[in-house]
């Protein structure tokens, strides 16, 4: 079948297209906001100069987030008789522990396999330091307190695979996802409030300062982060913006390799002084601040474990990370940087 053009023979035929098009929510020939504003400054930049557009290079896509099999870690099964666990039945345990090794228990969910170690972890502990432990028989109260010590070495691990295992949180760094648009540049109220409820639920077990959250509030919290791929729109915004300076920066480069050359009447060299140049401005300062942001609330909680998995730690570097110099966000800032020294360099010599 021939691919579908934007620009069909009869105008009649183009009108009644676009209607459809943009009644159903379908333009694809329409061009991002995000874009557009890059390609407004493009465009009014090298009229400015006295230069022909650059040809708009398409961004690179975003790394996968690392598969299932790569993100989780491994814990070492813990088995007790039937028998053993039922001695331990004043620590109200026996029904949690039957109800995980069921045929739905087996194949719950990331998230519940979390709040099961959380709460037999809670009962453990709770019945090491109540009176039922002093009705035990020696063997039994050696059981319950080997338990107890296991499960807790465990909960990191635990904690780490309750999250990373989710596909909740991997659909937030979907590459099936688009750059954000310029009005909704910031992180969503929602998501961050997850992020921040998933960093005290990995740390209250741990930290006696931090109040433990309600642990049924964990799904609701991931299908907040669910809802809307977040990260990987962020990341995608930020490739987009580095690609289209880079771009504008060549047109500064070239003009600025032709000696003695000004354009007419100077040239400023504050971006917000350029022709289409202060809503651009206020973009970028825009999204640098949320990337500042989001990735700041992010990092805590892949740092869960000592040692993440190396793929994980290997995609937190390459793409999540602040400081990384290949990363998108610090490779965002330094193409604003170049761009508005060359800003200046003309400037100053103009």
């Amino acid at each position: 079948m021939a691919p579908t053009m934007c620009t069909p023979s009869e105008p009649w035929r183009l009108a009644t297209l676009l209607l459809a098009l943009a009644t159903l929510g379908l333009g694809g020939c329409t061009e991002d906001a995000g874009e557009a504003l890059l390609r407004d400054y493009q465009q009014a930049l090298a009229e400015r100069l006295e230069q022909p557009p650059p040809e708009p290079a398409a961004p690179d896509n975003i790394g996968a987030f690392p598969e299932l099999r790569e993100r989780r870690v491994a814990i070492p099964e813990v088995r007790e008789g039937l028998l053993d666990v039922y001695a331990l039945r004043e620590c109200h345990i026996t029904t949690l522990v039957a109800e995980r090794n069921s045929a739905l228990g087996r194949v719950a969910p990331a998230s519940q396999r979390w709040r099961y170690e959380l709460t037999l972890l809670e009962r453990l502990e709770s019945c090491l330091a109540g009176e039922a432990a002093d009705r035990l028989a020696a063997p039994d109260l050696a059981r319950l307190e080997r338990l107890a010590a296991t499960k807790r070495e465990q909960l990191p691990a635990a904690t780490w695979n309750g999250l990373f295992a989710s596909e909740e949180w991997a659909d937030n760094f979907s590459r099936v996802s688009s750059p954000l648009p310029p009005d909704a540049l910031a992180p969503p109220p929602a998501q961050r409030e997850a992020l921040a409820y998933l960093r005290r639920l990995s740390l209250a077990p741990f930290d006696p300062e931090v109040s433990r959250p309600d642990p049924e509030a964990l799904e609701g919290h991931l299908q907040a982060l669910r809802e809307r791929p977040y990260t990987a729109e962020l990341l995608r915004t930020l490739m987009l913006a580095e690609r289209r300076l880079e771009e504008a920066t060549a047109l500064l480069e070239r003009r600025l390799a032709e000696e003695a050359s000004c354009p007419a009447g100077g040239f400023p060299a504050p971006l917000k002084q350029a022709a289409a140049g202060p809503a651009l401005a206020d973009w970028l300062v825009r999204l640098e601040g949320a990337a500042e942001t989001w990735l700041a609330d992010l990092g805590p909680l892949f740092a869960t474990l000592e040692a993440p998995p190396p793929a994980v730690a290997a995609y937190h570097r390459e793409w999540l990370s602040r400081e990384h110099a290949e990363a998108p966000l610090s490779a965002f800032r330094r193409a604003l940087a170049t761009h508005r020294e060359r800003r200046r360099a003309l400037a100053e010599r103009c």
